[in-house]
């Protein structure tokens, strides 16, 4: 399967590219990305077909569709990683905890957060490619927490690779930074930037897209690629477990095959629910995808009002801070799908020229024909966190905003499947405070006062974190950042 721009070619690069082309050089021409040419056909035929298939059987045969030019023993080393979970058996766990609402927990994997069920293959893949063409690459990341830590556990001491990631000063949990600074591998470099998550997309993108860096690189013969789902081979990963979920209720004898459900994604960057959106257009029976957001709500204004302005608008510390992004790099790859190249490029420089874009009256129906979303604040969040706790079911912050979309937007008597993107113990403070009261705690006192109220057990590698070495402690001017790259390579 080849790979196309969703700006358009600029009469520089290839019209089209392989897979592994698409995810080593991940900007495409006008600082677009790359998309699909053709998704595939899969439908209820595959449904049924993986319906008592494990997880990465299903996901084998899902790629093999892709018709991706990676070898099959690298895709089998890949998802062989699943393994290491909690539950090689069942890497993606699928819990009713209402009446038609249903959790997929994503976060069961080594740094607890819902980027390892993409990241941890796709560190695989990228390196067995550049082993393959004998190259070296820096992978480079920006995080607002949890991209971070994952990229780092995948691509730690792999064969010709580095990775610099950027991660916003006081953005994230104490928890996320932990699990970042206090990795020793010599192929990674964490920086800290005093600045938030858009500013380090913002540097991540201008480095990827900027020829004096990339010649920099080469005369020490390094390539420059991307582990942020710019990358779709973050994204290919991503629409798997949105089928999962959906066999897991078929499974369990919640759901008819064939019957369209919900996808309810807590939304930051958009390639949560890109994957849904992908999977949808591939068969999947879903009858709409609802976009939970906190109070960095740019999405609900595109999906509810058609408008993405950011003109007045600054990014706000809230209690999900993997979703205090105002650029969601991801949306312009549904725009593409939705109304072609030269559209996009004509909404995707407005926003770039002067921060804001608007969608026609034809445009903005077409996307409700598939987006619905809402936004719930901090206080409310807490407070649907309580509830759930008070029935059995302990989440985190990202997943509390799922179901305030849940009560406004899935109007219709079906089943929803809410995606959990991380785990209790990364954002243990904003928990505490809404099962106990207490305030302003410090992670480890918070993960011991949830620890003693649920009664569960805090995960290992969570708690070792508080115990290891802080071995990464550059923080910077967003301005030095290429400069710190280049002296760190």
């Amino acid at each position: 399967m080849n790979f196309i721009e969703t700006r358009g070619n600029d009469g520089k690069r290839p019209y089209n590219v392989s897979f592994s082309q698409a995810i080593l050089n991940p900007i495409a021409s006008f600082g677009g990305l790359y998309v699909p040419l053709k998704l595939p056909d899969l439908g209820e035929v595959f449904l049924a077909k993986h319906l008592t298939s494990s997880y990465k059987k299903m996901a084998l045969d899902m790629l093999l569709c892709f018709d991706i030019d990676i070898d099959k023993d690298v895709l089998y080393e890949a998802l062989d990683l699943y393994d290491k979970f909690d539950d090689a058996s069942n890497p993606v766990p699928v819990v009713k905890v209402q009446d038609n609402l249903y959790v997929s927990e994503l976060y069961h994997g080594p740094t607890r957060a819902f980027k390892d069920m993409a990241l941890q293959p796709f560190g695989v893949v990228l390196s067995s490619i550049a082993q393959k063409r004998n190259q070296n690459y820096l992978i480079l990341a920006a995080t607002s927490g949890d991209t971070g830590p994952a990229a780092l556990e995948t691509f730690k001491n792999r064969d010709n690779v580095q990775v610099a990631c950027l991660y916003p000063e006081g953005g994230t949990s104490d928890v996320q930074r932990l699990q970042m600074v206090t990795e020793d591998a010599k192929n990674l470099k964490v920086i800290g930037i005093k600045g938030d998550f858009d500013d380090a997309q913002n540097a991540l993108k201008s480095l990827l897209d900027s020829e004096t860096f990339k010649a920099k690189l080469k005369e020490d013969n390094i390539s420059l690629s991307a582990a942020n789902s710019v990358n779709f081979g973050r994204i290919i990963f991503q629409i798997i477990y949105h089928i999962h979920s959906y066999l897991e209720l078929v499974r369990q004898g919640e759901l008819n095959m064939g019957e369209k459900v919900y996808l309810n994604v807590p939304s930051g960057n958009f390639g949560n629910a890109l994957g849904g959106y992908y999977a949808m257009k591939m068969g999947l029976p879903v009858e709409k995808i609802i976009i939970a957001s906190n109070e960095n709500n740019v999405l609900t204004r595109l999906i509810n009002d058609g408008k993405y302005d950011l003109r007045k608008t600054s990014v706000t510390s809230t209690t999900s801070p993997a979703m205090d992004i105002l650029k969601s790099s991801n949306v312009e790859r549904i725009l593409f799908d939705m109304f072609g190249s030269s559209r996009t490029k004509e909404l995707m420089t407005h926003l770039q020229e002067n921060n804001s874009y608007a969608l026609s009256k034809d445009e903005l129906y077409t996307l409700q024909s598939v987006f619905s979303a809402d936004f719930c604040k901090g206080d409310e969040g807490k407070k649907y966190i309580k509830e759930a706790f008070s029935t059995g079911y302990l989440m985190d912050p990202h997943t509390a905003t799922c179901f305030k979309a849940n009560e406004t937007c899935a109007l219709k008597n079906i089943k929803t499947i809410a995606y959990s993107t991380a785990e209790w113990t990364k954002f243990s403070p904003t928990i505490a405070n809404a099962l106990t009261g207490e305030v302003d705690a410090h992670d480890i006192d918070a993960l011991k006062s949830i620890s003693k109220e649920a009664n569960v057990s805090i995960p290992s590698m969570i708690n070792e974190l508080f115990d290891k070495e802080i071995t990464q402690g550059s923080i910077i001017e967003k301005e030095d950042i290429e400069k710190e790259i280049l002296s760190f390579v």
